[in-house]
């Protein structure tokens, strides 16, 4: 069973950036499609970004749209989030998360992901 491990939240000004990292443990990290979403409060969760397992296929919100980059390394069983130009409604918890289904990149559905990180905290202050 992989378990998922952010980090890398934290308090940035308006137009900065930030890395969020999530660290999976388990040998079959690589197998799994892994997304990210954020939850502000009183919202609901939202898709961000998702990766499949080799990194060749991603797909983005169109909130985040060339400012966000999702990245993986299977070596180390780490996926990023890339952060630029970050603004005040990208304030929100963020969590990674992880599943099998591959339709999910084109598709998001957090249903459709049944392992998920304990989020980390992304404050921007204009």
């Amino acid at each position: 069973q992989v378990q998922l491990v952010e980090s890398g939240g934290g308090l940035v000004q308006a137009g900065g950036s930030l890395r969020l990292s999530c660290a999976a443990s388990g040998r079959t990290f690589w197998r799994y499609v892994m997304g990210w979403f954020r939850q502000a409060p009183g919202k609901e969760r939202e898709f961000v970004a998702a990766v499949n397992w080799n990194g060749g296929t991603t797909n983005y919100a169109d909130s985040v749209k060339g400012r966000f980059s999702i990245s993986r390394d299977n070596a180390k069983n780490t996926v990023y989030l890339q952060m630029n130009n970050l603004n005040p409604e990208d304030t929100a918890v963020y969590f990674c998360a992880a599943n099998n289904d591959i339709t999910t990149i084109r598709r998001p559905d957090a249903k459709k992901y049944d392992l998920w990180g304990q989020g980390t905290q992304v404050t921007v202050s204009s």
